[in-house]
């Protein structure tokens, strides 16, 4: 099973707003929320509460395929998330996130019994290109107790 038929199984709202997992390695998540007009804001575009969950669901994708392995002894946590909306966005949205830490120093602090956080950007584009949001969502890898 892919991460993003993991995610899309085992994350109801992920069902809910019908993303679909494009690319889930540890290098580069891409997501994408199909333009649907019962998740329409005010102007017509998708609405922010949805463009946030496409982006976070994009981070949990990377941290998952990058960190699947430690999954025995650690639970990855989103700790804090911040989004800006740049431009107006319309009809199909993606989220491309990328770690903004290497895997390996990660591993290294959970190895040395620390609880790693790590930064994930995400990347919101319409079909033309147009950036028109970004997010960053600090994560950890809680050690199991």
């Amino acid at each position: 099973m892919s991460v993003g038929e993991m995610l899309a199984a085992t994350v109801p709202m992920a069902r809910t707003l019908n993303l679909e997992f494009l690319e889930t390695t540890a290098e580069r998540a891409v997501v994408r929320m199909p333009d649907q007009s019962d998740f329409h804001n005010h102007v017509g575009g998708p609405h922010a509460g949805a463009m946030f969950t496409l982006a976070e669901t994009a981070s949990g994708a990377i941290v998952i395929a990058a960190f699947g392995d430690q999954m025995t002894r650690a639970v990855p946590l989103a700790v804090k998330a911040e989004i800006g909306y740049k431009k107006l966005a319309m009809g199909v949205v993606t989220a491309t996130a990328t770690l903004g830490r290497p895997i390996a120093d990660v591993v290294a602090e959970l190895d040395a019994g620390e609880r790693p956080e790590f930064p994930v950007e995400i990347a919101i584009q319409r079909a033309d290109g147009a950036v028109t949001g970004e997010m960053t969502v600090v994560w950890t890898l809680r050690p199991n107790a």
